[in-house]
């Protein structure tokens, strides 16, 4: 195809955005009928028609991320870090409230609201890459290695807490994973894991002891309601995100055929994967599972032939983030998880948060892009030598 022979990179993921992509569209447009009535004077295809420039606009991001050379993404994430902090203090305090949490900045003139903490989770994966790739040599001691790689991600995640708990507790855990895998030293890993749950008891007993309003009521309430199971009253979203999902069967009603659509609460976000059985049935289901897992696979063998640690901590960071998001978000809409209002990587309606989605990708088919050219490179030489060697042994001959 020519669309193909104008990108580089893993081929594979290409394709796997462009299936998520195409999921993406049925689904949103299926599920903001009721939206559309209710503020668009019955035009469905007003959303329709934003959902899909957002996500032109994320892959002509993608694209552009894809052509950078993944080297400069180094320096790059020392510039994002540092503005990330000013927009998250800026956002705590004085951001737009939407569902009671200062998460937006709208932006003057174009009336956009951007999540700084989307922007934030995208520069800390890529700062911590980098600190982990330049530490190697002491990456065992705790002042020259472990504190310097700490302070940025126990700052990030503290400043993204109070609004989105639920994107801070991914961050931390992508950022303990890829500290792991980086060969930090083991007992200052759980000595970081310890400052975690001493800091989420600590956040959880202010919880309980706070009044039930403003953000903390949410977060109270979304606990209670998931240790309760039993409470269908107070577990309203999930309960119906259960009977689409019981009701969608093995093939589902077929697209535009959703009835939970009309109950669910922000079916086109945070629970769209159930509306997704619905329509398409545990097939489908499967299908989107089996995307993220190829998503996964393909990354970590990218992981495997990088020829740099930067390139594959950077790589491993930025999809484990991206399916672990998936997961949590599947894992909600079916119980496992509790409410956390994650949106589904690719295919939920939302702005920045495909934006970001989109770079990050981007940047994990500049580093492919790389290993193939490094591959071309090393069997062309290979190739060099093999017909020198050859040509000497028939004129020794």
């Amino acid at each position: 195809m020519k669309f193909f022979s104008l990108i580089k990179g893993d081929k594979a993921i290409w394709l796997i955005v462009i299936l998520l992509s195409i999921f993406s569209v049925l689904a949103v447009y299926s599920s903001t009928g009721t939206l559309a009535y209710r503020y668009q004077s019955g035009n469905t295809s007003y959303y329709l028609l934003k959902h899909f420039m957002i996500l032109i606009f994320g892959f002509a991001l993608m694209y552009v991320a894809h052509l950078i050379r993944y080297s400069y993404y180094s320096r790059i994430s020392q510039i994002a870090l540092f503005i990330s902090l000013p927009l998250l203090l800026f956002t705590l305090f004085s951001g737009t409230n939407i569902n009671q949490a200062n998460r937006w900045l709208t932006l003057p003139l174009i009336n956009l609201t951007f999540q700084s903490s989307d922007f934030a989770k995208l520069a800390l994966i890529m700062y911590i890459a980098r600190l982990l790739s330049k530490k190697q040599d002491q990456i065992k001691d705790f002042k020259s290695a472990f504190l310097p790689i700490m302070l940025p991600i126990i700052i990030i995640c503290a400043l993204i807490l109070p609004a989105n708990l639920s994107t801070s507790a991914i961050l931390f855990v992508t950022c303990l994973v890829l500290m792991f895998i980086g060969r930090v030293n083991l007992k200052y890993v759980f000595s970081l894991i310890g400052i975690g749950i001493i800091t989420l008891a600590f956040f959880l007993l202010m919880l309980y002891n706070s009044p039930h309003q403003g953000r903390f009521g949410t977060w109270k309430n979304r606990i209670e309601n998931y240790i309760n199971n039993d409470n269908e009253d107070g577990n309203y979203q999930v309960e119906q995100s259960k009977i689409a999902i019981a009701t969608g069967g093995v093939i589902g009603k077929f697209p535009g055929n959703s009835t939970q659509r009309n109950f669910i609460p922000h079916p086109y976000s945070d629970f769209i994967f159930a509306i997704i059985i619905e329509e398409y049935g545990l097939l489908g289901g499967i299908v989107i599972v089996l995307l993220y897992m190829m998503l996964l696979y393909r990354s970590f063998r990218i992981v495997n032939k990088c020829p740099g640690t930067f390139s594959a901590f950077l790589t491993f960071g930025l999809s484990f983030s991206l399916v672990f998001q998936a997961m949590i978000n599947m894992g909600v809409a079916v119980n496992i998880f509790p409410v956390t209002g994650q949106p589904l990587p690719l295919i939920s309606m939302g702005g920045t948060s495909i934006w970001f989605t989109s770079l990050a990708i981007g940047i994990i088919l500049s580093v492919s892009k790389e290993v193939e050219t490094e591959k071309i490179v090393i069997d062309k030489n290979e190739f060099k030598q093999t017909s020198i060697a050859t040509e000497g042994g028939i004129y020794a001959e």
